[in-house]
């Protein structure tokens, strides 16, 4: 029998964090663990009193930090480790699904799900939200095992054993975005990436807790250009990524949505395009932002 995981970071929604780890008791496999690591206890809440009992770790701040903190602390715990967002509802068969899978092959490396839906493109979704479309639609998902590229990191199991010397890139900070292509290309070098619909929930997609407009949009071309020099992504990638969201943001910046700060990417955008052009461009200058 496997022993799976489960590691949440969070920052600064301890209200959510404590409703999404609760949904954990309705898995019809139990975890054999859960650990939650934050920047302060504050950013805890009430969570450790829930039913799923979960530890308690602290970290400097950073997802990529976090989520390091985490595989330190589970090693030799734990044969996969399932990175959730803490904003992530799973389907109740999820983690029975996951251990399925990993122990049908044993070249399998890492495992996401096939959504049932993405609140990141839809403004948000509650929990109630959430339970509903799971219950609804979570049946009726195609099964098939499909290869991947890489892994979306609000629900990513990993396989410890072929996890060995690999990180998360700590040069990606605060929110690290694109953090979850750079490592899973790195892991598909030793095994296989996978989806099935047999492993699915909906991201909730909650504002709140989240880097800043600016940030995000220097992010958006600064970690690009960074993972293209250290050979993580793809070019073809690369390049959907940064004109998709400089046009998203050039577009809509005069008439942005109610949950993006359009304006805010934009000039984010801008400012790491003038660093590329002086040669100065880093990520971790969203940290001085």
């Amino acid at each position: 029998m496997l022993r799976i995981h489960i590691a949440i970071a969070t920052v600064g929604r301890p209200a959510l964090l404590r409703e999404t780890v609760d949904l954990i008791a309705r898995q019809t496999r139990r975890p054999d663990g859960v650990l939650i690591v934050a920047p302060s206890q504050e950013d805890f809440g009430t969570a450790g009193e829930s039913a799923v009992r979960p530890d308690l770790a602290l970290s400097p701040k950073g997802l990529c930090r976090q989520r390091n903190r985490a595989l330190d602390l589970l090693e030799g715990r734990a044969d996969i480790v399932l990175f959730l967002d803490d904003d992530f509802v799973m389907a109740p068969g999820y983690l029975a699904a996951v251990e399925d899978l990993f122990a049908s092959d044993p070249g399998i490396a890492g495992i996401t799900g096939n959504l049932v839906a993405d609140g990141v493109r839809h403004g948000g979704f509650t929990i109630q939200q959430a339970l509903a479309r799971i219950e609804q639609y979570a049946a009726g998902l195609d099964h098939a095992i499909t290869p991947r590229t890489a892994l979306y990191g609000c629900n990513m199991a990993l396989r410890m054993a072929q996890m060995r010397g690999l990180r998360f890139d700590e040069a990606l900070p605060l929110y690290g975005w694109q953090e979850d292509i750079d490592l899973t290309m790195r892991l598909a070098r030793r095994g296989s990436l996978v989806s099935s619909g047999r492993v699915t929930g909906v991201h909730l997609g909650v504002r709140g807790g989240r880097t800043s407009g600016l940030r995000l949009g220097y992010s958006q071309v600064a970690n690009i250009v960074y993972l293209l020099h250290k050979g993580t992504i793809p070019m073809w990638l690369a390049q959907r990524l940064f004109w998709q969201n400089l046009a998203a943001n050039l577009l809509r910046a005069p008439f942005p949505e109610p949950h993006i700060d359009r304006a805010g990417r934009l000039a984010g955008n801008m400012r790491a395009l003038l660093d590329l052009v002086l040669g100065r461009i880093d990520p971790r200058k969203i940290e001085r932002m």
